[in-house]
């Protein structure tokens, strides 16, 4: 069986990435988070940019999936709140700012090591077509860690412009930000050794110096 998704598959994500953002922002409206309406709006273009390059290098099926279900995260993350006694960071009491080792580990921190882990499997994929071959292996790899980290970085450009625009954010301070770096890193690196390790995904000969 491939392991490249379906036209199926690609509809059921769609279907489930959509349905999700649709929730996301009717609750975003009612409570007047105007911090996520931007984000959602940014995750619909990260949406497309995916789809796009999917149509030119063929993600797999749990790529895409896994894609959708950090989008999920994100949306639980800043919209589900929790109760005031729980532990958590700053004053917003929601699923992001949750600690589930108080003072080391945050739901957040997860978010970001699943999220760009993710981000570098995605990445290499769409990077076989270009570096393939057995002795670019290696080579791979280190691009793809590369271009999740520099993803993530964008990531951080994006809510310190959000810091900017608008009077109260959950985004958090220099200390938040350089712990979300971090956490993108170990996330990263914890999916190149898996991908070291695991089979590697043949490349469609049609893709091969297409892109």
């Amino acid at each position: 069986m491939s392991k490249f998704a379906s036209k199926s598959a690609e509809r059921s994500v769609i279907s489930f990435t959509l349905l999700y953002l649709l929730v996301a922002s009717l609750f975003s409206w009612r409570l007047q988070n105007w911090e996520f309406i931007i984000y959602i709006c940014v995750v619909l273009i990260i949406g497309l940019s995916v789809m796009n390059i999917h149509n030119k290098v063929r993600f797999s099926t749990g790529i895409l999936w896994c894609l959708s279900a950090w989008g999920l995260l994100h949306m639980l993350g800043g919209l589900m709140p929790i109760p005031q006694s729980w532990p958590h960071n700053g004053e917003h009491a929601v699923l992001y700012s949750l600690w589930l080792i108080p003072d080391y580990i945050k739901y957040d921190h997860i978010v970001h090591g699943f999220g760009f882990g993710v981000c570098t499997w995605a990445c290499w994929q769409a990077l076989r077509p270009i570096v393939s071959g057995t002795q670019e292996y290696l080579t791979e790899i280190v691009l793809a860690v590369l271009a999740s980290n520099g993803l993530g970085a964008a990531n951080e450009i994006i809510e310190f412009f959000a810091t900017l625009a608008l009077p109260s954010t959950n985004v958090g301070g220099y200390i938040n930000t350089g712990w979300d770096l971090v956490f993108n890193l170990i996330g990263s690196l914890i999916a190149a050794v898996i991908i070291w390790f695991g089979r590697p995904i043949p490349v469609p000969p049609v893709l091969r110096g297409k892109l």
